[in-house]
């Protein structure tokens, strides 16, 4: 196709007309890949959603397990910490009256 003689709206038309065209395209074969991809399950006697769960996508759907706990204040047992993340008011305060961590290590 020769390009030389259109002028720059024609261009500009084309080059419209050639990304609907993409798109349009584009479109057409991930509709006729996913009803091959289907196709072909059902013929393996495998369900859509068998098919889609066997895909993790990142995340894992076992749940997490916790945290032990690390410290324990002494004279309050629900005042707990895991040692992960920002120090608790409690802690921060244990600290600062010159106790160490190890005297609250569980």
């Amino acid at each position: 196709m020769d390009l030389s003689g259109l002028t720059v709206a024609e261009l500009r038309v084309l080059k419209d007309q050639v990304k609907q065209a993409l798109t349009d395209r584009e479109h057409q074969e991930q509709v006729k890949a996913r009803e091959q991809i289907l196709a072909i399950a059902q013929n393996a006697g495998i369900s859509l959603q068998d098919l889609l769960g066997a895909q993790s996508r990142g995340k894992s759907s076992a749940p997490k397990a916790k945290v032990a706990v690390r410290y324990r204040h002494p004279s309050d047992a629900s005042l707990q910490w895991t040692g992960r993340g920002r120090q608790p008011k409690w802690v921060q305060d244990w600290v600062a009256s010159g106790q160490t961590l190890d005297a609250i290590h569980v």
